[in-house]
């Protein structure tokens, strides 16, 4: 059974950082790509971020780029997502996410994680 398991989220003040995990089992985790996204109350659910089966690429949102980071442990099994830098508008419930393409959304979704940023 594909379980995707989010941790880490919390309540931060503007300017704060956070640091998601998402540990991962029953596939493949190494030939897997790793992403992560957003929903905020209202929206879309939207991409944050992307990292590429052995770590070896990555994409960002552009409304992230230069503040948040993904990173992968594949003996670990684990993608996470460093959030530096916050902002009330990254408030959102994050979710991870698993497919075997890095340019498009696979099928496999955690349960999500609440991340609120406070101005």
């Amino acid at each position: 059974e594909v379980q995707l398991v989010e941790r880490g989220g919390g309540l931060v003040q503007s300017g704060g950082s956070l640091t998601l995990s998402c540990d991962a089992s029953g596939f493949a985790f190494s030939s897997y790509a790793m992403e992560w996204f957003r929903q905020a109350p209202g929206t879309e659910r939207e991409f944050v971020a992307a990292i590429s089966g052995h770590g070896t690429s990555t994409r960002y949102a552009e409304s992230v780029k230069g503040r948040f980071t993904i990173s992968r442990d594949n003996a670990k099994k684990t993608v996470a997502l460093q959030m530096n830098s916050l902002k009330p508008e990254d408030t959102a419930v994050y979710y991870c996410n698993a497919g075997l393409s890095f340019s498009t959304v696979g099928h496999y979704w955690g349960q999500g994680t609440q991340v609120t940023v406070s101005s």
